[in-house]
C-alpha cells in the first residue's frame, strides 16, 4: 500500500490563510471603507410611537432607505457591486463623448437646414440623439454595474428633513390632524443611526358626507349608488379615500350619460371637530362653464372607417349601413356582420365611457387592425362615435429562438408562425406552426439524462365567431360581446427519443369567450382527435413493459397504434388580475373536466386485451387549480396553489389511460424535492438506478395527483429575489395496482403519504423575464416504511444537502405558479 505523508501544520496555514483572506475581503467591502470626514453610513432607520397607523408604509417614506447588508457582517453585495462598476467608470470620458455627439448632431442639423429633409442624415440624426440620451443616462446613473448595485446610503440631514415632511403628510392624510413628530441622530464610529419618534394622537372619525349639487339627476345617481362610496360614517378619515370616491363618482357619472363631466368640477371640502375628533366631509359639484348644468348625452349617429394603409387607395371605398352603423372601406374586404357584433355601443343609447372603452378592446381583439381609436363630437346633446382604424399587416411572419426547460436541463427550441388575417374576408386568421428542439429528459432505461428530439407542424383556421350549425346572424348579436372564437386545426407531432419513437396526427375543433372583464375565460374542445403510433420501441424498454406486463400492469398497451379522442372543457376564473403581480392580492382558479372516447359507447368495441393490436380509450377526467397571490408590504409576498386531479379509465380501456392523460408528481412546477415525473405513487417504493437511493430511472404515471405549494418571497436589492417555500402532495392509482404495492389511493392512509419537499430559490426578476433557481430537499418520504419517513435528519454540518440525491436543484423560467 502506498502511503503519502501529510503535515498537520500545512493545513493550519492553510486555514490561517484562508480566514485572514476571508477578513480582508470583508474589510474591502466594507460600508464605511474610504468614507470622507464628517460622511457617516447610515445603518438604521427605527421607528418609535406607531400605535395604529400604518407602520410598514410609514417605514417606506423614510429617505434613504438603508443598504441591504448581510447579516452580522458589515457588507453589502449591492454596495460592491456599486464599487466594482465605479472602479470602471471615467465620468470625464462620458462627458467629453456627450460634447462630440452634441457637435456632430449640431453639424448634421445644419445640413438638414440646406439640404431639406435627407432620408440618411435623417435616419443619423436619429441615431445620434439616441446616443446622446443613452450617454445622459450612463452620465447620470453610472454603468451596468452600478445601476445593478447601489451606492452607500449616507447620513444627510436635508433627507431627514424630506422624511419628516413626509411623515407628517402621511399622518395627516390618515385622520392623525393631532399627531407630532421628532427624531435622533446616533453615531458610532463612521455608523449612524436615526430614530423617529412619533406622537400620533387619536385619529379623526367621519362624522357625516353630504353632497352639494342642483342637478337632480345627478343626486338621483349618488343616491341609487350610495352603498358603494369609500366614505362612510364611522370610518377613519383618509385621503386616499378621498381620491377613491372622487374617482368612482366620475366613472359613475361618465358610465351613465355624463360624457362631459369629469373630476375637475368635483371639489371636497373637510371640516375638523378637534373636541369630538371627528370630520363632516362635504362634496361640491362645480357648474360646467359651457351650460347652465351637466347634462346627459345620447349616441345618435355611429360612423365606422377602415382607412387605406395608404394614399393610392384612397379612392377606392365602399359604403354600407348596418345596425345603425355607416361603415366606410377602402376595399369590400371585410364582414360588417363581423364588426358591428364588437361595437357594444348602439344608436339611441346613453354614453357609457365603459362600453366604449371594451368595444375598442374588442375590436383590438380581433387582430385585424393596427389600431383602434374612438372620438366623439358634440351638437347639443348628442354625439357622434367615430371608430377609426386601419388595417395590419396581412401576413405577419413570426420566428422565434429560445430554450425550454424540462427536469432542470435547457434546450434549444426553434418555432415560426405565419399569419394571413382576413383570410375567407369575415376577420378569420389563418396560421401556421412548426416548432423543433430539443429538451433535457431523464431516460427511462436507465441511460441518464439525453436531449428528446421533438417536432411540431400545425395549421389552423380561427374564426371571431362561433360556427354553430343553423346559428346564422342570432349567434353574432348574442355572443358578439364575449369574444368568441372557434378554432379548426390539424396537426402533426414527432418524438424521438432513445427508448421510442412517437408520432401522432391531431385535428382540433374548439370555441373560446370571455366575459367582458376578461374575469373568465372558458374553452370547450367539442372535437380533439388524436391518431397516434409508436414505431420504433427499443429491445430494452420493450422488455421492461413486458416485465411490467406479466406482473399485472398494462402500460405496455398505452404504445399500441390508438385513436384518442375527446370533448373537454375549462373555465379559467382571474380574480384581480392574477399574473400581474403588485400591491393587491389576486387569485387563479382554473377547472378542467374531460370525457374521452365518449362516442365509443354508442358502439360494440371490444375491450383491450393481449391480442389487441389497435387500442382504443374511454375515460373521465377532472382538474382543479387554484392559485393566490397575497402582499404583505412592498417587497414581501406569500403565494401558494392548490391542485388536485383525477382521471379514470372505463369501458373499452381495460383500466388503462393514453400515456398523456396520466399524472405525474414531482418537477420545477410540482414537488420540487423530486425530479420530474418521478414521484409516488402512494408509499410505493420505486426501482433505484445506479446513482443511490434516490435516482429512479422510472417515470411515475398515476390517476389521481394532490399538490399544495407555500412560498414566501423578498425583494433583496434590484432584480434578486428570494423565496422560501414548502411543497406538500403526491400522486395515486385508483384501484391496486399489483406491480406497485402501496401505490393505491386509500382514504385511511393517503394523508400520511404526503410527500413533503422544503427550500430556499434565488430569482433573477427583470420583468420580461425571470430566472428562477430552487434548491429542495426531501423532509417526509412517502416510499420509506412507517415511522422512518422523516428523512430532514439526514441534513447535518458534514451533509449540508442530506444524502445523494436527497436535494435538487431546479432551473426555470418564469415563477413556479
Amino acid at each position: 500500500m502506498l502511503s503519502i505523508p501529510f503535515d498537520l501544520s500545512v493545513l493550519r496555514f492553510t486555514k490561517y490563510i484562508l480566514f485572514l483572506s476571508l477578513l480582508g475581503f470583508i474589510q474591502a467591502c466594507s460600508l464605511t471603507k474610504n468614507l470622507k470626514e464628517g460622511e457617516y453610513a447610515l445603518f438604521e432607520n427605527n421607528l418609535e410611537g406607531v400605535e395604529r397607523a400604518d407602520e410598514e408604509a410609514l417605514a417606506g417614506l423614510i429617505q434613504p432607505e438603508t443598504n441591504f447588508r448581510v447579516p452580522l457582517l458589515n457588507v453589502s453585495p449591492g454596495v460592491s457591486i456599486y464599487r466594482v462598476g465605479k472602479s470602471f467608470f471615467d465620468s470625464a470620458r462620458v462627458a467629453r463623448k456627450i460634447t462630440e455627439k452634441e457637435l456632430e448632431l449640431e453639424e448634421i442639423k445644419a445640413q438638414l437646414d440646406s439640404l431639406g429633409d435627407d432620408r440618411k442624415l435623417l435616419k443619423k440624426s436619429d441615431k445620434i440623439e439616441s446616443r446622446i440620451e443613452s450617454l445622459n443616462h450612463k452620465a447620470e446613473f453610472g454603468n451596468g454595474l452600478m445601476r445593478t448595485g447601489n451606492p452607500v446610503a449616507l447620513l444627510d440631514s436635508s433627507l431627514i428633513d424630506r422624511s419628516i415632511k413626509n411623515l407628517s403628510g402621511f399622518l395627516q392624510n390618515n385622520g392623525f390632524f393631532d399627531s407630532r413628530l421628532d427624531y435622533e441622530v446616533k453615531t458610532k464610529g463612521k455608523k449612524a443611526y436615526v430614530t423617529y419618534r412619533v406622537t400620533e394622537g387619536s385619529p379623526y372619525k367621519i362624522d357625516s358626507v353630504y353632497s352639494r349639487t342642483d342637478n337632480e339627476g345627478i343626486r338621483n345617481l349618488l343616491n341609487r349608488n350610495s352603498s358603494k362610496s369609500f366614505l362612510n360614517a364611522g370610518k377613519t378619515y383618509s385621503q386616499n379615500d378621498i381620491i377613491s370616491e372622487r374617482n368612482r363618482v366620475e366613472e359613475l357619472l361618465k358610465n351613465n350619460g355624463f360624457y362631459m363631466f369629469s373630476k375637475s368640477y368635483l371639489e371636497y371640502y373637510v371640516y375638523t371637530d378637534s373636541v369630538n375628533k371627528k370630520v363632516q366631509i362635504e362634496q361640491r359639484f362645480q357648474k360646467p362653464t359651457f351650460a347652465e348644468k351637466h347634462r346627459v348625452y345620447t349616441v345618435d349617429k355611429i360612423n365606422f372607417r377602415v382607412n387605406p394603409p395608404s394614399n393610392e387607395f384612397a379612392d377606392r371605398q365602399v359604403n354600407r349601413e348596418l345596425k345603425g352603423i355607416d361603415f366606410n372601406f377602402y376595399r369590400d374586404r371585410y364582414s360588417e356582420k363581423i364588426l358591428a357584433s364588437r361595437v357594444l355601443f348602439k344608436k339611441g343609447e346613453e354614453y357609457n365611457r365603459n362600453i366604449v372603452i371594451e368595444s375598442q378592446k374588442q375590436l383590438s381583439n380581433l387582430d385585424l387592425f393596427r389600431f383602434v381609436n374612438i372620438t366623439f363630437d358634440t351638437l347639443g346633446n348628442s354625439l357622434t362615435a367615430n371608430i377609426f382604424t386601419q388595417p395590419a399587416q396581412k401576413y405577419q411572419l413570426t420566428n422565434q429562438v429560445g430554450l425550454s426547460i424540462t427536469e432542470q436541463l435547457p434546450g434549444p427550441f426553434f418555432s415560426t408562425s405565419l399569419r394571413n388575417r382576413n383570410f375567407f374576408r369575415g376577420g378569420e386568421i389563418l396560421e401556421f406552426n412548426f416548432r423543433a428542439g430539443l429538451e433535457g429528459v431523464a431516460s427511462a432505461t436507465n441511460q441518464g439524462v439525453y436531449q428528446s428530439r421533438e417536432l411540431g407542424v400545425s395549421g389552423s383556421v380561427i374564426y371571431p365567431r362561433f360556427l354553430i350549425p343553423f346559428g346564422g346572424n342570432r349567434t353574432l348579436e348574442k355572443f358578439g360581446r364575449y369574444n368568441p372564437n372557434t378554432r379548426t386545426q390539424i396537426g402533426y407531432n414527432y418524438t424521438n427519443r432513445p427508448e421510442y419513437t412517437r408520432q401522432g396526427i391531431n385535428g382540433l375543433l374548439s370555441y373560446t369567450w370571455s366575459t367582458l372583464s376578461n374575469r373568465q375565460q372558458f374553452t370547450i374542445n367539442l372535437a380533439d382527435i388524436n391518431y397516434i403510433r409508436t414505431p420504433r420501441i427499443t429491445p430494452e424498454f420493450g422488455q421492461i413493459l413486458l416485465d411490467l406486463a406479466n406482473q399485472g400492469n398494462n402500460l405496455i398497451w398505452s404504445f399500441l397504434p390508438s385513436y384518442v379522442s375527446s370533448v373537454s372543457g375549462q373555465a379559467i376564473i382571474n380574480f384581480n388580475r392574477y399574473g400581474d403581480f403588485q400591491s393587491r392580492p389576486s387569485s387563479l382558479l382554473r377547472l378542467f373536466v374531460e370525457s374521452g372516447g365518449t362516442l365509443l359507447n354508442f358502439t360494440n368495441t371490444e375491450n383491450i386485451n393481449e391480442n389487441t393490436e389497435f387500442a382504443n380509450f374511454q375515460w373521465l377526467k377532472l382538474q382543479t387549480d387554484f392559485r393566490r397571490y397575497y402582499p404583505l408590504d412592498r417587497k414581501q409576498t406569500l403565494a401558494y396553489r392548490l391542485n388536485f386531479g383525477i382521471a379514470q379509465p372505463y369501458g373499452v380501456s381495460s383500466g388503462i389511460l393514453p400515456y398523456e392523460k396520466y399524472f405525474f408528481a414531482g418537477g420545477g412546477t410540482s414537488i420540487r424535492a423530486w425530479q420530474a415525473r418521478r414521484l409516488g405513487p402512494g408509499s410505493f417504493q420505486p426501482s433505484q438506478g445506479e446513482g443511490g437511493k434516490y435516482d429512479y430511472p422510472f417515470e411515475q404515471p398515476s390517476e389521481m395527483i394532490i399538490e399544495s405549494m407555500l412560498e414566501y418571497r423578498r425583494n433583496l436589492y434590484g432584480y434578486f429575489d428570494m423565496a422560501l417555500f414548502i411543497d406538500i402532495g403526491n400522486s395515486w392509482v385508483i384501484g391496486v395496482d399489483q406491480t406497485r404495492p402501496g401505490a393505491d389511493f386509500r382514504f385511511d392512509r393517503f394523508y400520511k403519504e404526503l410527500a413533503v419537499g422544503t427550500g430556499i430559490g434565488l430569482r433573477m426578476d427583470f420583468d420580461f423575464l425571470v430566472i428562477r433557481l430552487d434548491l429542495a430537499t426531501k423532509a417526509i418520504d412517502p416510499s420509506e416504511p412507517e415511522g422512518e419517513r422523516w428523512v430532514l435528519d439526514n441534513i447535518s454540518f458534514n451533509r449540508p444537502f442530506g444524502i445523494k440525491g436527497q436535494t435538487v436543484l431546479n432551473f426555470g423560467i418564469g415563477y413556479p405558479f
